[in-house]
C-alpha cells in the first residue's frame, strides 16, 4: 500500500513555549539531578494552555465558503512530552505496559499480525496465563467425590464455552470471506480523490465476504437467494465498505419498508419454517402487495439466485453513490464487480440436491480454490453519468429497485479485485467483520437514495449488537490501516488505551490535539437540497413494471424458463390461493406470456392485470439489454479448478483415464476417481487407480463433468450398480459435458444418453472417443467443459 499523503500542516498560535529539559525520579522516589518532572509538566501544560487564548477558529466554522473549504484545526506544539501523557510513571516500564507511544503515534497498525497467536510448543494456560498441570479432569473431593467449586480452571473453561457464540446477523448471516488486494489500472484523480485511485498499480488490501440474504448461519449455501458481496478496502485514508449484492436491484426502495421484508422472508414466526427459502405465504402476501418488488422478484426467480461459485457471479454495488474529485466536483456512478471467470449458475434441481449431498458447497468451492493458488477475479467497473443525465432517463436513479442498461451507460473498467488469502480463523475474521454502507474514505460519497440513508444507520446499529458494544472497530480485522484518532473513550470491549488526559475538542490541555484535518479530510458534497420536509417517493418511483420487463424480455429461452419454474415452483407452495392469485395478478404487468406460463403449470385460471401504480410510465431507452443475461460473460473458456469426476471399477483401462487425467490437470481442472467404495481399484492392465470418493459420498451435482472409462469388464461392473447410471444421468440431465472412452458407450445407453440431438444435430457436451483419437477427444471434452452447460438439451430434450 502506498505511503498516507501528509495531512496539511496545521494552522499554529503565537507564542509557541520553548522546550524544557525533563527530569525523572529514581528507583525511591527522590527527585533526581535536574528539574522536578511535576513542575516541568505542569510549567509546561500552563505555557501551552496560554499560547491559546481564545478558539481563534471559531469565527470560521459560519457560511457557506468555511462549509464548503474548512479550515485546518489549530495546533500548539508543548514544550514536554509529558503534557500530554496520562501519567509521569509512564517511564517505569514492564513487560506488560510496554514503553510509552511517542506522542503522536500509536503501537497497533491494523494489521492482523499483531493479533495473530501460534500455539505450537506453549504450554497450556488459563486465560490469566496460569499453565494447566491437567485438562483431563476437574477438581474432586476424593476421586468419587463431587466437584469443587474451586475450581477456576473448570469454570473458566465452560464460562467461556458457554459465551462462544454471538448474536448472528439479522440478515446475512451465513457467510464465505477471503482477503486480497484491488489493484488500479490508472490514475483517476479527473474523477475521485480516493485512495484505492490515486494511481496506475496501486494496491490496497482487501477483506471480501460473501453471503445469502434470508437464511441463517446454519443454513446451505444453495439455496435460491440474493447473495451479499461485501468489500472492506484498507486505504491509508480510512476503510472504504462497498457494501453490494450480486444482483443490481432491491426489492425496496425506502428504508421503512426493510424490517417488513425481512420479516416476510424470514421462517414464518408460528412455526419457525421454513429456513432459507421464500416459498411461503408471507413472503408472497408481502411481494405481492409491494408491487416494488417486482424487478428484483425477476431476478431471485431466475438463475442468477443459485450460482455455481462466488467465483461466478457479479457483484454489484446496488445504489446510486457519487465521485469527488479533489477540488470539489463531482458525479454519479454505480459499481460492477465481473468475475474473470464468468457468470454461471446451477439449475434449481442440481441445486437442492446440492444442499443435501453438500451444504458448504460454495464456502468449500471457494476456500479450496484459494488454497490451491486458483485466486479468484473480478474486474471494477463504473458506470459514470452526470446530474443532468440522471435528469433525462426514463427511470430515477436514487430508486433501488431500478438498474442503468449498460447500453445506456457503458461499464468502464478501472481495477481488479483478487483474492488470494485463506482467513486464519472463521470466527474472528468471517465472523466479527463489520461492514457498513456510511463508511466512505474522501473522493467517495452518497446519494439521495432513501434506502442507502437508512443502511448507513442501520448497519452501525446491527453491529453494535452483535459484537458486544460500539468499539467493534477495534476488533483486528475491523481495524483501519490508517491512523486512528479521536476522543471517543470508554465503552465495552475497549482495546486502546489513550494517553493523556484530553478527550474533547476544542482543547488547549492537549495543543488543540488530534486536530481537524481541514479540506484534506472528508468533505460532503455540498448538493442543494430545496424542498417540504414531508415523506413520500417521487413519481418515476412508481414505475413497477418496465424494468421487470427488460429484464425477462433480455433472457434466452432458456433463462425464462427456469424463471417460470421460479415462479412455479414458489407459489405451489402457498397455502392461500388468493396470494398466489394476486402475484400472477402482478406478473400479467411485466408479461402476459409469463404469467400463462405460470399460471399453467399451477393449473389456474390467468387473472386480469393488477391496476397499475403508474398508468403511464415514460417510455423506456431500450426494450432489450443483452448485458442482463448471464451468457453476457461466459468467461475466458478455461476450466481451471473444474472439477471432473472420473468414473471406476475393478477391470477399467487405466491408461486411458490416466491420459485424461493429465491432460484435465494440465488445464487446471481437478479430477476425482469415484467407485463403489474407496481405495484401489484393480485395473485390467495393472495400473494402480485410487478412488478417493464413492459414489455415496459424492453425488454427481458436486461435479462439473464426467470421464466414463473403458474397459469391458470395468464397464459391466458400473453397468451393475445402480448409482453409478444415475450419475451419468444427473450429468446429463443437469446440462454436463461427458467423455465416453471405448466401451462405456453402454453406460450412456444405460443412462439414456444419446449423442444426438432430435434435430439430429451433435450434442456439444457428449464427446465419445475411441483410444486412436484420445488427444483430439480430449480437447473437445476441455472445450465442451468450458462451456458450463449445455442448455441446447432443454431447448431439444434427449428422445426416451
Amino acid at each position: 500500500m502506498k505511503k498516507q499523503a501528509p495531512l496539511p500542516t496545521p494552522a499554529r498560535t503565537s507564542g509557541e513555549p520553548k522546550a524544557i529539559v525533563g527530569g525523572r525520579r529514581n528507583r525511591g522516589g527522590a527527585p533526581s539531578a535536574g528539574p522536578d518532572p511535576v513542575q516541568v509538566q505542569a510549567s509546561a501544560t500552563q505555557a501551552l494552555v496560554a499560547s491559546m487564548p481564545y478558539n481563534a477558529n471559531k469565527g470560521l466554522d459560519f457560511g457557506r465558503d468555511s462549509a464548503r473549504d474548512p479550515s485546518v484545526g489549530l495546533v500548539a506544539e508543548p514544550a514536554s512530552d509529558s503534557v500530554s501523557a496520562s501519567t509521569l510513571s509512564e517511564i517505569n516500564i514492564t513487560a506488560k505496559t510496554g514503553a510509552p507511544a511517542a506522542p503522536g503515534s500509536r503501537a497497533l497498525d491494523g494489521s492482523l499480525a499483531q493479533a495473530r497467536v501460534d500455539g505450537s510448543a506453549q504450554v497450556l494456560s488459563t486465560n490469566q496465563g496460569v499453565p494447566i498441570a491437567d485438562n483431563q479432569n476437574s477438581l474432586k473431593a476424593g476421586l468419587r467425590g463431587p466437584a469443587l467449586l474451586e475450581d477456576f480452571i473448570l469454570r473458566e473453561k465452560l464460562t467461556h464455552f458457554d459465551h462462544e457464540r454471538i448474536p448472528e446477523r439479522i440478515v446475512h448471516a451465513r457467510g464465505s470471506a477471503a482477503h486480497g488486494f484491488f489493484e488500479a489500472y490508472e490514475a483517476l484523480g479527473d474523477l475521485t480523490c480516493a485512495a484505492p485511485f490515486a494511481e496506475a498499480g496501486k494496491v490496497t488490501p482487501v477483506f471480501v465476504r460473501f453471503s445469502t440474504v434470508a437464511g441463517e448461519r446454519g443454513s446451505a449455501d444453495t439455496v435460491r437467494d440474493a447473495r451479499g458481496f461485501a468489500v472492506k478496502f484498507y486505504t491509508e485514508q480510512g476503510t472504504w465498505d462497498l457494501v453490494g449484492n450480486n444482483i443490481p436491484v432491491f426489492f425496496i426502495q425506502d428504508a421503512m419498508k426493510f424490517p417488513d421484508l425481512v420479516h416476510a422472508v424470514k421462517p414464518e414466526p408460528h412455526h419457525a419454517m421454513p429456513q432459507a427459502a421464500s416459498a411461503h405465504d408471507t413472503f408472497w402476501d408481502f411481494a405481492s402487495l409491494s408491487p416494488e418488488t417486482t424487478h428484483m422478484l425477476m431476478w431471485v426467480m431466475s438463475d442468477r439466485a443459485i450460482p455455481r461459485s462466488f467465483r461466478m457471479m457479479q457483484g454489484f454495488g446496488v445504489h446510486t453513490f457519487r465521485l469527488v474529485t479533489a477540488d470539489g466536483s463531482s458525479q454519479f456512478v454505480k459499481f460492477h464487480w465481473k468475475p474473470l471467470l464468468g457468470t454461471h449458475s446451477l439449475v434449481w434441481d442440481e441445486a437442492v440436491k446440492i444442499a443435501g449431498a453438500d451444504a458448504d458447497f460454495h464456502r468449500r468451492d471457494l476456500w479450496e480454490a484459494i488454497e490451491s493458488g486458483e485466486y479468484p477475479e473480478w474486474e471494477l467497473g463504473l458506470q459514470l453519468f452526470s446530474e443532468e443525465q440522471a435528469e433525462a432517463f426514463s427511470f430515477d436513479v436514487l430508486d433501488a429497485t431500478k438498474l442503468i442498461p449498460e447500453e445506456l451507460v457503458p461499464v468502464r473498467p478501472v481495477g481488479r479485485l483478487v483474492l488470494n488469502r485463506n482467513p486464519d480463523n472463521f470466527f474472528a475474521e468471517t465472523e466479527q467483520v463489520a461492514f457498513c454502507t456510511a463508511h466512505v474514505v474522501p473522493g467517495i460519497d452518497f446519494s439521495n437514495d432513501p434506502l442507502l440513508a437508512g443502511r448507513h444507520h442501520s448497519y452501525v446499529d446491527t453491529q453494535i449488537t452483535r459484537l458486544g458494544g460500539a468499539n467493534f472497530h477495534e476488533l483486528p480485522i475491523n481495524a483501519s490501516l490508517a491512523p486512528v484518532s479521536n476522543n471517543q473513550r470508554d465503552g465495552i470491549h475497549r482495546q486502546t488505551v489513550n494517553r493523556g488526559r484530553v478527550a474533547y475538542e476544542p482543547n488547549s490541555l492537549g495543543g488543540g490535539c488530534p486536530f481537524q484535518a481541514g479540506a484534506r479530510g472528508f468533505v460532503s458534497f455540498p448538493q442543494p437540497v430545496d424542498g417540504e420536509k414531508l415523506r413520500g417517493k417521487p413519481e418515476k418511483f412508481a414505475d413497477h413494471y418496465t424494468q421487470a420487463t427488460l429484464f425477462y424480455d433480455s433472457q434466452t429461452e432458456v433463462e425464462q424458463a427456469h424463471i417460470v419454474g421460479g415462479f412455479r415452483f414458489e407459489l405451489s407452495k402457498l397455502t392461500v390461493p388468493a396470494i398466489r392469485e394476486r402475484m400472477l395478478a402482478s406478473l400479467v404487468n411485466v408479461s402476459p406470456q409469463l404469467a400463462a406460463a405460470i399460471a399453467d403449470g399451477l393449473g389456474m385460471a390467468l387473472p386480469a392485470a393488477m391496476p397499475r401504480a403508474l398508468q403511464t410510465p415514460e417510455p423506456p431507452e431500450f426494450s432489450v439489454s443483452a448485458a442482463l443475461s448471464l451468457t453476457a460473460l461466459p468467461g475466458d473458456g478455461g476450466i481451471r479448478s473444474r472439477k471432473v469426476a472420473v468414473l471406476a471399477a475393478p477391470g477399467v483401462e487405466a491408461a486411458s483415464l490416466l491420459a485424461v487425467r493429465r491432460a484435465l490437470h494440465a488445464a487446471g481442472a481437478v479430477s476425482v476417481v469415484i467407485a463403489a467404495r474407496l481405495g484401489f481399484v484393480e485395473t485390467a492392465d495393472g495400473e494402480a487407480l485410487e478412488a478417493t470418493a464413492s459414489f455415496e459420498n459424492s453425488p454427481a451435482v458436486l461435479f462439473d463433468a464426467v470421464v466414463l472409462p473403458d474397459g469391458e469388464a470395468g464397464v459391466r461392473a458400473l453397468l451393475a450398480q445402480a448409482q453409478a447410471v444415475d450419475f451419468i444421468a444427473q450429468q446429463f440431465r443437469h446440462g454436463k459435458t461427458l467423455l465416453a472412452l471405448g466401451a462405456s458407450t453402454a453406460l450412456l445407453d444405460a443412462a439414456h444418453v444419446e449423442a444426438l440431438l432430435p434435430s439430429g444435430e451433435a450434442d456439444p457436451g457428449v464427446v465419445l472417443a475411441e483410444a486412436a483419437e484420445a488427444s483430439e477427444a480430449h480437447a473437445s471434452f476441455i472445450a465442451a467443459i468450458g462451456k458450463h452447460r449445455h442448455p441446447v438439451r432443454e431447448i431439444n430434450p434427449a428422445r426416451r
